[in-house]
Formats: C-alpha cells, sequence, structure tokens
C-alpha cells in the first residue's frame, strides 16, 4: 500500500497548502480541515511521515501531466464576435482584479475568457502573471507555454516565464527565456533587469558562499576580526580607543578583500535581488 500511502500524503500536502492560502471561507476551511483528517486517519499517514513525501508537489506533477498530454490544437474555427467581445470584457474584469491584488478572482475571469476563445495568446499569459501572484509557478509555466504555442513571437510570455522559472529556483531556464524575450524586444529595461537578476542568483547558486549559513559566516567573520586585532588576548587593551576599533575595521575590511573579494559585492547584489523589477508589471 504504498504507493497508495504516498499518493493520500501528497493529497494531504495540497489540501494543506490550500488551508493556508486564505482565500477560503471558515465553512470551506473546516470542510477541508475534516477531509485531511479523514485521508490521515485512513491511510494511517501524518505530517511527520516525510518518508512518504515525493520530489514534486501534486500540483506540478499534475500540471505537468496535463500539459504533456494536452494535445489539443488550437482551433480552426474563430470565436464569434459575440464571444470576442465578452472574452475581452472578461480580461478587463481580469486586469482590473489584478490592479486590486485580487489574484484568484482574476484567475477566475482569464479562464472564462479562455474558455471563450482558445486562440488569444494574452488571456494565457495574463492567467500566468494572476498564477505567479499567487505562487502558482507550474500552473504560470504552463500557461505561458501556450501563449508562446499560439504567438512564438510574444515577447511578454517569455519574460512572464522567466519570472516564473526564477521564482522556482530554474535559474538557467529563466535566463534563456529572458534571452529570448530580448531577442524580441531588444530595448525592454524589465527583461533586462530581470535577466542581470536571474544570472546573479545562478552565480550565487553555484558559489561556494551560497551554501554558508549564518552561524557559519559569523564565525568566519569573528575570527577574521580576532586576527585583525592581534588575537583574544588583544581584548584587554587593543580595543580601548576609538583609534584601535578604526583600525581594527580596517584590517578585517582589507582581509576581507585579500581573502574573498567577490563576498562583499555578492551580498551586495543578493539585497538587490530581493524583488523582481516586474513586479508592478501592467497587463495586456
Amino acid at each position: 500500500m504504498s504507493v497508495e500511502r504516498r499518493l493520500a500524503f501528497s493529497i494531504v500536502q495540497f489540501l494543506r497548502d490550500q488551508t493556508h492560502r486564505g482565500t477560503l471561507n471558515s465553512d470551506e476551511q473546516e470542510s477541508l480541515e475534516v477531509a485531511i483528517q479523514c485521508l490521515e486517519t485512513t491511510f494511517k499517514i501524518s505530517s511527520s511521515d516525510s518518508n512518504l513525501a515525493v520530489p514534486q508537489p501534486l500540483t506540478e506533477i499534475f500540471s505537468n501531466s496535463i500539459y504533456m498530454n494536452d494535445n489539443v490544437s488550437i482551433p480552426d474555427i474563430s470565436p464569434s464576435p459575440e464571444d470576442t467581445e465578452r472574452a475581452e470584457q472578461l480580461k478587463n474584469e481580469g486586469n482590473n482584479h489584478m490592479k486590486e491584488e485580487n489574484y484568484a478572482s482574476a484567475v477566475e475571469c482569464y479562464t472564462k475568457a479562455i474558455d471563450l476563445d482558445l486562440r488569444n495568446a494574452v488571456y494565457y499569459c495574463n492567467r500566468a502573471a494572476a498564477h505567479s501572484k499567487l505562487g502558482n509557478y507550474t500552473e504560470a509555466t504552463v500557461d505561458c507555454e501556450r501563449a508562446i504555442r499560439i504567438d512564438p513571437a510574444y515577447s511578454k510570455a517569455y519574460g512572464r516565464m522567466g519570472l516564473a522559472l526564477t521564482a522556482k529556483h530554474k535559474y538557467p531556464e529563466a535566463i534563456e527565456y529572458f534571452k529570448k524575450a530580448l531577442m524580441l524586444d531588444p530595448e525592454n529595461d524589465t527583461y533586462k533587469s530581470n535577466l542581470k537578476i536571474a544570472e546573479q542568483k545562478q552565480k550565487e547558486a553555484s558559489s561556494p558562499v551560497s551554501g554558508v549559513t549564518s552561524r557559519e559566516m559569523m564565525l568566519y567573520m569573528s575570527g577574521m576580526m580576532s586576527n585583525a586585532v592581534g588575537g583574544p588576548a588583544a581584548g584587554v587593551g587593543g580595543m580601548s580607543d576609538i583609534s584601535s576599533l578604526i583600525e581594527a575595521g580596517q584590517q578585517f575590511a582589507q582581509q576581507i578583500q585579500q581573502q574573498n573579494p567577490e563576498l562583499i559585492e555578492q551580498l551586495r547584489n543578493h539585497i538587490r535581488s530581493r524583488s523582481f523589477s516586474g513586479s508592478a508589471e501592467e497587463q495586456s
């Protein structure tokens, strides 16, 4: 029953994630909690059974399966004028929800627009942006892929794919998509900035300092400071005045520069890259 228990564990994880999103009312929240308890009791699992966890979240497995088996081609028949008009209205409603930061409602509006017009890449791309705001990065990448399949020259779809991949820590792939976006729109400053961020994050991920814990960094700096002021014994009088402190600070900075000249610049870049420059991007 190992496979069944692992599946049940993944379902419980998915349901528990839903309860933490803050988008459910009290009745819906209670219903999910009851469902979680029933599954845990039936399959004899608990949140501590980490050995039952699978490498990918259930939503990612499901989304990838849909995309891989989605053989629905772009329809040859265009939607009716009435459907086209209604789809545009729904898209605009979705855009308004995005401005109001009501992202779940935006997803709903874009989905209804897509149902009316499967040929419009903008609707998929806008839904990808809403999914990203909700943290549904796998769904965002799937929608970007669909938008690109409909319109291979749609730069915004490549840019949003890059953002979603960066959020998933897939930096090499994100870099490639930002580069494709820039090939189509070379003057777009947002793509340029996000490309630099992804490149910097990739550099940090492959850098030895990226795996250093905060405690290790503190011990490293403490040891260097101790050496800079003449060892632990220097605390008796070596730091008794401001001039000694300044001199020790200068020696400390020089040692950092000599031993790891990239450290300070990496820390600065890390702070700068805490947020994406595409966060305020407007919808199409």
